[in-house]
Parts: structure tokens; C-alpha cells; sequence
């Protein structure tokens, strides 16, 4: 178990895969500008706010494989955690996530694997965004690799209560927890309220 560990360990931060994972991310990174150009020139305003990518630590790689019930190994990782390599891309209004996700679909060399909308489906907890699975081609040591990503979607103000949330409920533990769910339900339900009245005021721009 500890040989497994350590080999989960030296995969995620050393040798081909952080590399390949870096790839990864800096051609999504690449993909959504030019995504945010082109929707930019048809809206006449930018459509993704900021985006970034990162590669999962080793600790979050154990933490959920734990909470899937699963081995800390390199192929219990590959096969089952789908964001080791991730990318985020904040959106200025909740349409403005659904024309990425079009001009997704519409790239030849990606393959989508799976969305799951947690803005029309949000979770029990308040958490909303689009998560879209991807296969993603590079090109590494003269063959065409196919790597596992995930590109998270979100508008600012989902983000600002996905990073709160983080921090507030999942570093602690203790009695209080319940209350403390409802009480970020709330806040989440009224992030919602002002994406919906932020998205109004603009259509009512628009037509102006």
C-alpha cells in the first residue's frame, strides 16, 4: 500500500505526466482565447472574464480517492479521478457558459466525454457550475497522446461562493456544520438571484 502511494506520489509530480499535464492546460488555455475572440467580435464584448489551469495535488488525488472508496494508485487516478488536470474559466454571465460550451462541441480535434450542469442541477449544497470531461490530444515524444481534463465554467459570482464555500465547510468539522450548510444554501440562492437579475439587466441593455 505504501509502494502504491509513493508511486501515486512521483506520477503526479515528477516525470512525463506533470509535463503532459501542462500541455494539457496551456492548450485549453490557448483554445479559450481564442474561443473569447471569436464570440467577442460576433457580441461585441468579452465573453471570459479569467481562466486558469492547474494540475491536482497529490493530497486532493488521495482525498478523493478515499472518498470514492477506491486504492491511492496510479491506475485507480487515471481511470477514475478525471480532473487531475483542470481549467476554469470564469464567465461574465450564465449564457455567456453555454456559447462556450457550443463552441466546445464544435472543435473537431476534442472529444467531450461528459457535462454535468451544476447550474441547472446545482448541488445539494448550493454548488454551481459546468463541468465538461474532455479527451485531449498532444502531441508528446512523436505520438498523439489522448489526456483526461476537466474545464469547469462558472460566472464570477459562482466562483467567489465555490471558493468561500471551500474554505468555510470543508476545514472544519464539529456540531455547528448544519447550520452552516443552510446558511451557504442561502447564499447560494442568492448568488443565483443576482446572476438572473445581472443577465435581465443586460438583455434590457440590449434591446435599448
Amino acid at each position: 500500500m505504501k509502494q502504491d502511494r509513493e508511486g501515486l506520489r512521483v506520477f503526479l509530480t515528477e516525470g512525463a505526466f506533470p509535463v503532459k499535464g501542462q500541455c494539457v492546460i496551456n492548450l485549453l488555455l490557448t483554445r479559450l482565447e481564442i474561443m473569447n475572440m471569436e464570440l467577442s467580435l460576433e457580441m461585441g464584448r468579452n465573453i471570459i472574464q479569467t481562466k486558469s489551469g492547474r494540475l491536482k495535488s497529490y493530497k486532493s488525488t488521495c482525498k478523493k480517492l478515499e472518498k470514492k472508496g477506491l486504492k491511492r494508485n496510479v491506475q485507480a487516478a487515471l481511470k477514475k479521478i478525471h480532473d487531475l488536470i483542470g481549467v476554469r474559466a470564469i464567465c461574465y454571465y450564465v449564457d455567456d457558459i453555454y456559447r462556450i460550451e457550443k463552441k466546445l462541441k464544435e472543435q473537431s480535434d476534442f472529444r467531450i466525454v461528459k457535462v454535468k450542469d451544476y447550474i441547472q442541477n446545482p448541488k445539494i449544497s448550493g454548488y454551481q457550475s459546468l463541468h465538461v470531461i474532455l479527451k485531449v490530444p498532444i502531441v508528446f515524444q512523436k505520438e498523439i497522446q489522448w489526456m483526461d481534463a476537466e474545464l469547469q465554467l462558472r460566472t464570477a459570482a459562482m466562483d467567489f461562493w465555490a471558493n468561500l464555500d471551500h474554505q468555510l465547510r470543508y476545514k472544519k468539522e464539529g456540531e455547528e456544520l448544519q447550520s452552516i450548510d443552510e446558511e451557504l444554501k442561502e447564499c447560494a440562492q442568492m448568488i443565483q438571484k443576482l446572476d438572473t437579475k445581472m443577465l435581465h439587466i443586460r438583455k434590457k441593455i440590449e434591446r435599448i
